[in-house]
């Protein structure tokens, strides 16, 4: 009888990367709707993936499942869901166009930079800067999307109350990371091109 073998790069860490950009797209599908409802299934597909960003990484050092296939599905992932985030945020009249356009095409960049590295033999570990930068990036979309699904909700309750103040663009809290993140973008993204200056030097 044969037996079916699943592959070793099919693992729990890549599986959980995989779950992410399937979050992605209902994140995206649910985007088109101007309802409640919609609103909060963003939040919590937001929430749930960006979780999953941390969880896979931690899992697949964990248990010593690194692979290839993980390499280039997490950053391919983190990257399509930050995107969408932003890109939602801007239709919706929360974040500037030129701040969206800024934060892609950084990715860009230093998806860039590692590609002409690996052609070099050498390899770009992500710094304490991007990681910080991704960090504010994720509280800003996911502060505004709380803000969209509790915007219509009774601020009689205390819960409430205190998630629609904390996340109101009144506040000042959750715009403020919005700046901190644009900051750390072009911090982050001129430290890569700084520190590996000599991959773009012909030889």
């Amino acid at each position: 009888m044969a037996i079916c073998k699943v592959s070793p790069s099919v693992n729990l860490p890549n599986s959980i990367t995989l779950f992410r950009l399937i979050l992605t797209a209902i994140f995206i599908a649910v985007a088109s709707f101007d309802a409640p409802w919609a609103y909060t299934v963003a939040l919590v597909s937001f929430i749930i993936a960006a979780i999953s960003d941390w969880l896979d990484g931690y899992l697949a050092r964990k248990m010593n499942l690194v692979t290839a296939l993980g390499k280039l599905l997490d950053p391919l992932a983190d990257k399509v869901l930050v995107a969408a985030g932003f890109v939602y945020l801007s239709k919706m009249n929360f974040c500037p166009v030129w701040v969206t356009c800024l934060i892609i095409a950084r990715e860009f960049m230093v998806t860039g930079l590692r590609q002409i590295a690996v052609e070099k033999g050498v390899v770009i570990a992500a710094d304490r800067l991007g990681k910080w930068k991704t960090t504010f990036q994720l509280v800003f979309i996911i502060g505004t999307l709380t803000h969209l699904a509790f915007k219509t909700l009774n601020p009689e309750n205390p819960l409430v109350y205190f998630f629609q103040f904390l996340s109101s663009p009144a506040t000042y809290v959750i715009p403020a990371t919005l700046w901190i993140a644009v900051a750390l973008t072009l911090i982050s993204g001129y430290n890569y091109i700084y520190k590996n200056r000599s991959l773009l030097k012909n030889n």
